[in-house]
């Protein structure tokens, strides 16, 4: 069985909403269980900067997918829930970053773990090191920190992942 990290983000509509349809969406998935999520977390946009704030998560999933499949089911997620690709960093009801797969090194056209821009990103450790605060970078071996979280709020600490799940 394959450990993936899952980044999940979004600052469109109903946006808890959109947060716990996407873990559903996986946790459905015939191949994928979601084992652990993080409490979730407002933050200001990064990069394009003229958008409302963020609520973010990180759901731990074992799934017997590789990689690419992985990617291909993320994908899928956010074309259910109405993602649109207009801007970069833009707005959008949804987004699933791929943050970590087993102790895996990739890099192809279309995925690269780990993802390449999570060590920066304070939204992203934040709640990763909240459910695997010892995690690592699987070329390094240095584990993840968190150098500022200015700016990360906690905004509900849900009891698990059946409360995101099936609690309202």
């Amino acid at each position: 069985m394959n450990i993936s990290y899952i980044s999940i983000g979004s600052n469109i509509g109903d946006r808890l909403h959109h947060l716990k349809e996407a873990v559903r969406a996986l946790h459905s998935h015939g191949q994928i269980k979601a084992t652990k999520v993080s409490s979730i977390y407002e933050t200001a946009p990064v990069g394009y900067t003229e958008q409302a704030d963020f609520l973010n998560l990180v759901v731990r999933v074992e799934t017997s997918l590789d990689p690419h499949e992985l990617l291909a089911a993320c994908q899928n997620v956010e074309n259910s829930l109405g993602r649109v690709r207009d801007i970069r960093w833009g707005p959008r009801t949804v987004d699933l970053d791929i943050l970590l797969f087993n102790n895996d090194n990739i890099e192809a056209e279309n995925l690269i773990v780990p993802h390449p821009r999570m060590g920066e990103r304070a939204f992203v450790l934040v709640p990763l090191l909240e459910i695997a605060p010892t995690i690592g970078h699987p070329v390094t071996g240095i584990p993840f920190a968190v150098t500022d979280d200015d700016g990360v709020v906690l905004w509900k600490k849900p009891e698990g992942v059946e409360q995101l799940l099936f609690g309202e």
